[in-house]
């Protein structure tokens, strides 16, 4: 996967969405291509999945329509059909109308000390296949604010910070209400959450608001002051309802695609041959020896004594077809107190032996 970067002043909607489709009109193309042929590969019939699409940015147009702006202006400036893009903004709600992947996305682990940043780290697991490119924005979502997101080009955003101090990790989950209904897309929850959320409290309304047909997890971290403490929550979201998980009694919070909250748990359809378990075994393994670091010492604490063969270097079965071949495509962490994302496209591993990018 190839990083590309944009930086936006502009605070109107319309406007970054037609610099980004402006700046990579071949970016936003390729991923509508490939998503298209990734829904027939997975057995969704491509009408569908338009009308998924359809009802999906629909209901992203009523409940908070500059995101639904955006994503048409970008669409436009590339030369894309409008409901092409929306159809991969809406990714996560059209996959609900195939069979639970075997794998999820991602593994996060977040430490919350009792003075201080949040330490944050997480891999974005997905199909080489999709993503040649992946987008940095440096964007204002309103006047006197900034934000920072990786995203794949035409979904709203997946991990980001905000001037306000909070940071936003998104790992992917299932649940058995997931439905083909279609929804408000869960990546533009998360992209409202790093636009508008001040705090943790901010998210959770943000997040509770939105009616969805898909799951996910939201792990968020809030600066602290002079006045409290800096803050954690993962906050999973589902059809069947919203829970928020707490960090444990260290300061550590981590979220691989299975749920926590024992409620929505009783629901989990990720299947049994799923890493979730193994990775999560490993964060909490490994998650004592990551404080206190700088981002690649973190990295490198992250794979722990398995190093390149550690769970959460995702390696993909080459045997396998594409769309079933998963690979660690990034390496992020968030330094919401000065606005910094941290990244290496690679697993942990490789981060902490080639770099990574301060963005």
């Amino acid at each position: 996967m190839r990083l590309l970067t944009l930086t936006s002043s502009t605070t109107d909607p319309r406007e970054r969405g037609r610099q980004i489709g402006g700046a990579h009109p071949d970016a936003v193309r390729r991923s509508a291509e490939l998503y298209r042929a990734h829904f027939a590969a997975l057995g969704i019939d491509l009408d569908r999945a338009d009308e998924i699409a359809r009802r999906s940015h629909d209901l992203l147009r009523g409940w908070h329509a500059p995101l639904a702006e955006e994503s048409d202006a970008m669409a436009d400036a590339a030369g894309v059909d409008r409901l092409l893009v929306a159809a991969v903004g809406a990714r996560t709600e059209i996959l609900a109308a195939a069979e639970p992947q075997r794998e999820g996305e991602c593994s996060t682990a977040v430490h919350v000390p009792a003075t201080g940043a949040a330490e944050t780290i997480q891999t974005w697991d997905w199909h080489a296949a999709l993503v040649p490119f992946g987008l940095l924005l440096d964007y204002a979502p309103a006047a006197g604010r900034r934000a920072k997101l990786f995203t794949e080009f035409g979904t709203a955003a997946k991990i980001g910070a905000n001037s306000a101090g909070l940071g936003l990790h998104f790992n992917i989950l299932s649940h058995r209400q997931d439905s083909a209904a279609g929804g408000v897309p869960v990546h533009a929850i998360a992209r409202r959450i790093i636009d508008e959320a001040d705090s943790v409290d901010d998210a959770i309304a943000l997040a509770s608001s939105a009616a969805v047909s898909a799951s996910t997890v939201f792990t968020v971290t809030e600066r602290g002051d002079d006045r409290r403490a800096p803050r954690a929550a993962s906050i999973e979201v589902s059809p069947a309802g919203v829970a928020v998980v707490a960090p444990a009694g260290d300061g550590w919070l981590l979220h691989t695609n299975h749920f926590l909250d024992e409620g929505l748990a009783a629901g989990d359809t990720m299947p049994a041959d799923s890493t979730t378990a193994e990775r999560y075994a490993h964060l909490a393994a490994v998650r004592s020896g990551m404080t206190g670091l700088d981002p690649l010492e973190r990295a490198a604490a992250m794979c722990g004594g398995d190093g390149h063969d550690a769970a959460v270097c995702m390696r993909p079965e080459l045997d396998k077809p594409s769309h079933e071949q998963w690979e660690t495509l990034l390496t992020i962490g968030i330094d919401a107190d000065s606005l910094h994302l941290d990244v290496h496209p690679g697993t942990p591993a490789d981060a902490a032996r080639h770099g990574m990018t301060r963005f």
